[in-house]
C-alpha cells in the first residue's frame, strides 16, 4: 500500500450536532465538484492492446504478468490448472470460460504472495487431427502445430496469464518419449500386456475403442458409428490391479464433486460377495460364478453363460443349432431374455447335489465380467424371473427367502421376492437365518467343501490402449520371432512417428510402412518387426501434469523432488464429461508412478488432484423454424429488433431456446469477436457473472452492457477519488457513524470477495460484490460526512481486488489514480492483496435525558460523553432546542451522569 495511505492522524470524530469540533480540521471532506474525463463512451476494448504491450515490455518472462513471480520451490504453493485442450485451431466460449476461471484464481493467489504454477499445454494427438489432415492432404503435425499457434494467440486475447515456459505438447517427441517410457515401466511390472480379445471396432474410423468410448446406444463416442465386435491382439494396461485403491481412496477426495465420485465408484463397481463352483453331473467340468446373494444359493434353478464363454465356443463346434443361436444373438439387445439350453450339460447345486441345474446360453451375460457365467434365481431376481418365464414357461419357481414379517406370505405366483429376509424351509439346514447371517453360513459351508469362498469383484476392465491409427504415440515394443515381445531400449526412445506415412483415414498407416515396421531385435539382433499400434490419447493426458513440473528434463519424465513439491494439483478445472475416462486413468497412472518411486505421493495416497472443479457447459441462443424444427442460420434471420426476431423467408417468429453450443445448431459465439467488441475484461467478468461456475452458462451478449457500465464507473472513480486529496491529510483514527458504515460495508464485501476466491469459488458473487463495493465508494465520495482519505484507502483496496478478474481495467484505473496524485506508475500487480480490517463499532451512543425524573429528549454523542465536566455536558446539551425548553434559565440542583443516561434535578 502507498505510504501516504498508511499514515493516520489521531483526532476526535465529528458528532452530527457539531459537538466534536476539535477534529474537524483533520478531515478532508467533499468541498468542490468532481471532474470527469472518462465518459460513458470510453473504449474499454482499447485497453487490451495498451496493457498487453506494456506488460510484455516489463515482464521478466515476456508474458502477461508484469512482475516477478515467486519461486515454485517454496512450500507455500498453489498448482492451478485447467484441462489442456485439443488444438482445433478455434477457441470457443467453453474454452474462454474454463481459462477465465483458472486465470482469476491463479492471479488471486499470486496477489497473496503464493508461488503459483498455472501452466498450459496441448492434447495434440488423436483422430480429429488425423481426419483433418486427410481432408487437407497434409501431415497431421503441420495441421496441429499451425492450430497451436492460432489458439495461443486467442488465449492471449482472453488475457489468461499462463506460464508458457512450462508448455507441453503431447505430439512432440520430447513429450511422447516419456509417454513411451511410462508404458515400458508398466510393461516391466506386468501391467502392460498383449492378448487376443474381443474389441469394439469403429467401422468408420477403423480403429479400436475402449468400453468407455462406446455410448449407451452402442455407438462410437467420436464418429457416432454403430460399434462392431472383433477379435484382435491388443495392448491393455492393468488398471484392475489398482481397482481397490481407486475405489477406496475416492473417500479421501473431499473437494471433488459428489457426482464425479459417484460416477467413478459405479464404473469401478466394487462388489462384495462369493465365488461359487457348480460341478457338472458327470464330473467332467465345473463352472464358477460370482454372486452377491449367496443366501439364495438353494433357490438357483439355472446357470447362464455368455455367448463368448469358452465352454459355449467348444460345444458350438459340434452343435449347428447352438451356432445358429450365437449368430442370431449378436443382433439381440444385451437385455434380451432369449436363451439356448445346453442339453448336453447339467450341473449340481454345490450344497444340494441331488438338485440338477440346467445351463443356458444367454445374451444378457457379459463375457468380460467375472467368469462369463451367472447363476439364475427366478424366485429372487426380476431379470432371472423374466428369463425363466420365457425359457421355461409354466415351470415352478423356488423361493428360499421369505419376508421378515411372518404375517406376509410368499406366493410363488407373486413374482420374485428381491428383498432381504429370513431363509425358509426350502433352504434346508439354513432355515431361520436372516439374509446377512445366511450369507456367512453358506460361504463357510462352501469353503469346507472346497466349492466356494468370499470374494471382492470389480466391474472395471483393464484399459485397452491399442489404436490402429497413425497420429498417436507408437507402442515401444519390437516383436521378434525368437525372443517374443521385446521392449525398445531407453537409448532408442522415442520411437519416432515416420513423417512419410501415407494417411488415408482408414486402417493402420504404420503397418503399411516397411521402413518403420522392419527392424532388428534389441535382444538377439535378428530380424524383427515393430508394433504398429499407437496408444490411446488418454495415455498422453494421464500424466501431463507431472511433466508440467519439469517440462525441459531430457533425462527423466520429471524430477522426483519437483513433482513431489508441486503435486497434488491444488485446483483442477474441467468438464464433467471427463469424470470416468481422463480422471480415472490419471488417478491410476499417478498411483502407479508413486508405487514405482517416481514421486512421493504418500500424503495424498498417490491422488494427483486435490480439488476438482467441473464447470458447466455454455448454452447459446438457438433459433428454430417452428414449421419444420430446423435450426436456423444467422443470415436466415432478421435480428434488427432482438426482442422480435423474424425469419426472413417467411416472416414467421422463430422458436428460441438456449442449447449447448454446436456448429450444427448455428448457436456458437466466438469469444474473440466478443473481446474485440467489448474488451477482454468485460468478456471475462460477464462470463463469471452470468452463472455459478458449476452451472450451465446461458450466453447472452446483450447483457454485457451492465458490466461495461461498472468498468467505466471504476475508471471514473479512479479520476475523482484523488481529486480531493490534501497533502497534510491522513486517514482518521476515530470514525463517525457514516465513516464506520462505509468502512464496515467495504470490509464485509472485501471479506466476501476474498473467501469466494480462496474457498467457495463463488465467482459470480465476486462480480456482484465488486459492483456493490464500487457503488459504496461512489456514495461515500459524495457524502460530506465521510473523510476523503478513508475513501481513498478503501478505493485503493478495490483496485487491487478487481485485478484478478479485470487486469487491464485495474491497471488503467491504477495509472489514472497515481497520475492524479502525481506519483510514478508501478504496476497494480506489484501491490499485495488488501489486508482485511476488523469491523468497527460506532464511537457514538444515544443518551436519554431526564428532567426531574421524566425522560424529555435524546442526545447523540461520544460514548464517554457522560464522563465530561458537568458544565461541558450542559453547554453541549443547550445547543439543542429541546434542552433549552427544559433547562435554559433553570436552577440546576443536581446532575447524575451514567452511560446512556443523564438526569437533571432542576428548581
Amino acid at each position: 500500500m502507498l505510504a501516504y495511505i498508511a499514515k493516520t492522524k489521531a483526532h476526535s470524530a465529528l458528532a452530527p450536532g457539531g459537538g466534536a469540533a476539535a477534529g474537524k480540521t483533520a478531515r478532508t471532506l467533499a468541498t468542490s465538484p468532481l471532474l470527469r474525463a472518462v465518459n460513458d463512451d470510453f473504449k474499454l476494448n482499447e485497453l487490451d492492446a495498451k496493457w498487453t504491450a506494456k506488460w510484455r515490455s516489463i515482464s521478466p518472462d515476456g508474458g502477461l504478468y508484469p512482475v516477478a513471480k515467486e519461486d515454485v520451490s517454496c512450500k507455500d504453493k498453489k498448482f492451478i490448472m485447467s484441462m489442456f485442450p485439443y488444438p482445433s485451431g478455434m477457441l470457443h466460449m467453453g474454452h474462454a470460460r474454463v481459462y477465465t476461471i483458472s486465470d482469476v484464481i491463479a492471479r488471486f493467489h499470486r496477489a497473496n504472495g503464493t508461488s503459483v504454477i498455472h501452466p498450459m499445454g496441448w492434447d495434440a494427438f488423436g483422430l480429429p487431427a488425423e481426419n483433418a489432415a486427410v481432408e487437407r492432404n497434409i501431415n497431421p503435425g503441420v495441421w496441429t502445430r499451425d492450430n497451436i499457434k492460432k489458439m495461443k494467440q486467442q488465449m492471449n486475447c482472453v488475457l489468461a496469464d499462463f506460464d508458457w515456459s512450462r508448455e507441453v505438447t503431447t505430439c512432440e517427441p520430447d513429450y511422447y518419449k516419456w509417454t513411451q517410457k511410462i508404458f515400458l515401466l508398466l510393461h516391466e511390472e506386468g501391467l502392460a500386456y498383449r492378448k487376443e480379445a474381443e474389441i469394439n471396432w469403429d467401422p468408420v474410423d477403423q480403429t479400436v475403442l475402449a468400453n468407455e468410448q462406446v455410448d449407451a446406444q452402442g455407438r462410437s463416442w467420436r464418429s457416432g458409428a454403430l460399434v462392431e465386435k472383433k477379435m484382435l491382439n491388443q495392448w491393455f494396461l492393468g488398471i484392475t490391479e489398482f481397482a481397490h485403491d481407486l475405489n477406496k481412496d475416492l473417500s479421501t477426495l473431499e473437494q471433488w464433486p459428489a457426482k464425479v465420485k459417484s460416477m467413478q465408484k459405479h464404473w469401478i463397481g466394487e462388489s462384495h460377495g462369493a465365488e461359487i463352483t457348480f460341478p457338472s453331473t458327470d464330473g467332467s467340468l465345473s463352472i464358477t460364478v460370482f454372486t452377491t446373494r449367496a443366501d439364495t444359493l438353494l433357490s438357483v434353478q439355472y446357470l447362464a453363460l455368455a455367448i463368448d464363454n469358452s465352454i459355449v465356443k467348444e460345444l458350438a463346434k459340434s452343435d449347428p443349432e447352438l451356432q445358429e443361436f450365437i449368430a442370431r444373438a449378436k443382433d439381440l439387445p444385451e437385455d434380451s431374455k432369449a436363451g439356448f439350453e445346453l442339453k448336453s450339460l447339467t450341473l449340481k447345486n454345490p450344497l444340494d447335489p441331488s438338485a440338477s441345474v440346467p445351463v443356458f446360453v444367454a445374451p444378457y451375460v457379459l463375457g468380460s465380467y467375472g467368469s462369463g457365467a451367472v447363476m439364475g434365481c427366478p424366485g429372487h431376481d426380476e431379470r432371472d424371473f423374466a428369463f425363466w418365464s420365457e425359457n421355461k414357461p409354466g415351470a415352478p419357481v423356488v423361493k428360499t427367502v421369505s419376508p421378515r414379517n411372518p404375517k406376509k406370505q410368499v406366493d410363488p405366483d407373486d413374482g420374485p421376492f428381491t428383498s432381504e429376509g429370513i431363509l425358509n424351509a426350502n433352504a434346508g439346514k439354513f432355515e431361520g437365518l436372516p439374509t446377512k447371517e445366511a450369507k456367512k453360513a453358506i460361504v463357510k459351508a462352501l469353503k469346507e467343501l472346497g466349492l466356494g469362498d468370499s470374494k471382492v469383484q470389480y466391474k472395471i476392465r483393464d484399459w485397452l490402449i491399442s489404436r490402429q491409427r497413425y497420429w498417436g504415440a507408437p507402442i515401444p515394443i519390437i516383436h521378434c520371432p525368437s525372443c517374443g515381445d521385446v521392449p525398445v531400449p531407453d537409448k532408442d526412445l522415442p520411437v519416432l512417428l515416420p513423417e512419410d506415412a501415407k494417411i488415408v483415414g482408414k486402417g493402420n498407416p504404420l503397418a503399411t510402412l516397411e521402413s518403420f515396421v522392419n527392424t532388428e531385435c534389441p535382444s538377439c539382433g535378428g530380424a524383427a518387426k515393430r508394433d504398429t499400434d499407437t496408444m490411446d490419447t488418454f495415455m498422453d493426458s494421464s500424466w501431463y501434469y507431472f511433466r508440467y513440473t519439469d517440462p525441459k528434463n531430457e533425462a527423466l519424465p520429471f524430477d522426483h523432488t519437483k513433482a513431489t513439491t508441486a503435486l497434488p494439483v491444488d485446483i483442477y478445472i474441467g468438464g464433467i464429461e471427463h469424470a470416468i475416462l481422463h480422471l480415472l486413468y490419471s488417478r491410476f497412472i499417478a498411483k502407479f508412478l508413486w508405487k514405482k518411486g517416481l514421486w512421493d505421493g504418500s500424503e495424498s495416497l498417490g491422488e494427483p488432484f486435490k480439488r476438482l472443479v467441473t464447470q458447466g457447459m455454455v448454452h447459446g441462443k438457438t433459433y428454430i423454424n417452428p414449421a419444420n424444427g430446423r435450426f436456423l442460420k444467422p443470415d436466415e434471420l432478421d435480428l434488427s429488433d432482438p426482442q422480435k426476431p423474424r425469419i426472413k423467408a417467411t416472416g414467421l417468429t422463430p422458436d428460441v431456446a438456449y442449447e449447448k453450443m454446436s456448429k450444427s445448431k448455428y448457436n456458437g459465439a466466438d469469444p474473440t469477436e466478443c473481446i474485440a467488441k467489448h474488451g477482454a475484461d468485460a468478456t471475462r467478468a460477464h462470463i463469471l457473472f452470468q452463472a455459478p461456475i458449476s452451472d450451465v452458462l446461458v450466453w447472452d451478449e446483450s447483457k454485457i452492457v451492465g458490466i461495461e457500465r461498472w468498468l467505466r464507473r471504476l475508471l471514473q472513480l479512479a479520476e475523482q477519488v484523488p481529486q480531493r486529496f490534501a497533502e497534510d491529510s491522513a486517514v482518521p483514527t476515530a470514525l463517525n457513524d457514516s465513516e464506520i458504515n462505509f468502512h464496515n460495508e467495504t470490509e464485509i464485501l472485501l471479506k466476501s470477495i476474498t473467501e469466494s476466491f480462496s474457498e467457495s469459488l463463488s465467482l459470480n458473487t465476486v462480480i456482484s460484490d465488486y459492483m456493490k463495493y464500487t457503488r459504496a465508494v461512489g456514495a461515500a465520495l459524495e457524502n460530506d460526512e465521510v473523510d476523503n482519505m478513508l475513501v481513498m484507502k478503501q478505493f485503493q483496496k478495490l483496485i487491487v481486488a478487481v485485478s484478478p478478474v479485470v487486469p487491464a481495467t485495474a491497471e488503467e484505473a491504477w495509472e489514472i489514480f497515481l497520475k492524479e496524485l502525481k506519483i510514478k506508475w508501478t504496476s497494480i500487480f506489484a501491490e499485495p492483496w488488501p489486508t482485511l480490517e476488523p469491523i468497527k463499532e460506532s464511537d457514538l451512543t444515544v443518551y436519554n435525558i431526564f428532567i426531574n425524573g421524566k425522560m424529555r429528549f435524546t442526545h447523540e454523542d461520544m460514548k464517554d460523553f457522560y464522563t465530561d465536566d458537568e458544565n461541558a455536558i450542559l453547554n453541549t446539551l443547550l445547543e439543542a432546542p429541546e434542552a433549552k425548553k427544559y433547562l435554559e434559565g433553570k436552577t440546576i440542583k443536581k446532575v447524575i451522569c451514567k452511560p446512556r443516561t443523564i438526569s437533571f434535578v432542576v428548581g
